[in-house]
């Protein structure tokens, strides 16, 4: 083929050239734009105000909505009256995958946990994936009084060191194998335990301790009701975030064990309620 360019058409080609360009610009802008607000959306807890994100990152309005448009369109957030929210602060991944998640912290917090703990000692154990390790971290223990709502922990600490496990009752979730409902906290409330040992969704300065489930926030208070001592066991990545249910505030906690040093505010806030941090080493 043989392709005859004129002046003309050397404008016309030199124009269809430049349009992809400006394109590619245009498109790692706005990606440029959809990080810095994902970014402060986590570091906000969550959710901000459109206005607020205009004026922190010194934009207008109109490009926020246009960004926002597009980080909705892609399932990472949802827009709500005023302003925006992640969607994974909305909702929590399955059981299953959250026990392969920061699975060395989660271990970490679990052996220190277990060192809390004495044989002989009574305890609730909840159905949260950093739970399940503790229970994992105790099976050298003896003679424990077990109180779970969770088959795992059931199965892990059953028939074994002369434990005594009570499993509350009612229909197990199919996925995370938890019991919950009048019938599992009819069960609970019957229990006065030295220790309940609670998993969380978050953890912020404002709002708390927080979860993603109803259910398992109404059953850990009650938890928390019938034992001496609450332990909160919770991964670094769960401070600074929000989840729509709050379980407890912070005058309502004895300890919290996590991997990493935490934010001076929320330390600030602990110290002033009286709550042990307590920081679980994580092997190398």
């Amino acid at each position: 083929m043989i392709l005859i360019i004129t002046s003309n058409s050397m404008t016309q080609c030199m124009t269809v050239l430049t349009e992809p360009a400006t394109d590619a610009t245009d498109s790692r802008r706005n990606s440029h734009r959809e990080h810095e607000i994902m970014t402060q959306l986590r570091l906000s807890g969550g959710s901000c105000r459109i206005r607020f994100l205009a004026d922190r990152l010194q934009i207008s309005e109109q490009t926020v909505r246009r960004n926002v448009r597009g980080l909705e369109n892609s399932g990472l957030i949802r827009k709500v009256h005023g302003g925006v929210q992640l969607v994974d602060a909305l909702s929590e991944a399955p059981f299953h995958q959250r026990m392969n998640v920061n699975e060395s912290q989660k271990k970490a917090i679990a052996a220190t946990v277990a060192d809390m703990i004495s044989d002989g000692d009574s305890l609730f154990l909840d159905v949260g994936s950093t739970t399940a390790y503790v229970a994992m971290a105790l099976k050298n223990h003896k003679d424990l009084f077990i109180v779970t709502n969770s088959v795992g922990v059931a199965h892990t600490l059953a028939t074994r060191n002369n434990n005594r496990v009570f499993m509350a009752a009612g229909e197990l979730r199919p996925h995370d194998g938890g019991t919950f409902g009048k019938r599992a906290i009819d069960f609970i409330e019957q229990f006065n335990t030295h220790y309940a040992v609670l998993s969380v969704g978050a953890i912020h300065a404002e709002s708390g301790f927080m979860l993603h489930d109803l259910q398992e926030a109404t059953l850990s208070r009650v938890a928390m009701g019938c034992a001496q001592t609450t332990i909160i066991a919770g991964d670094s990545s769960k401070f600074g975030h929000r989840a729509p249910i709050q379980m407890a505030q912070f005058s309502e906690i004895d300890i919290v064990v996590t991997d990493q040093p935490v934010d001076n505010n929320i330390v600030t806030l602990m110290n002033d309620n009286d709550v042990d941090i307590v920081i679980g080493a994580v092997n190398a």
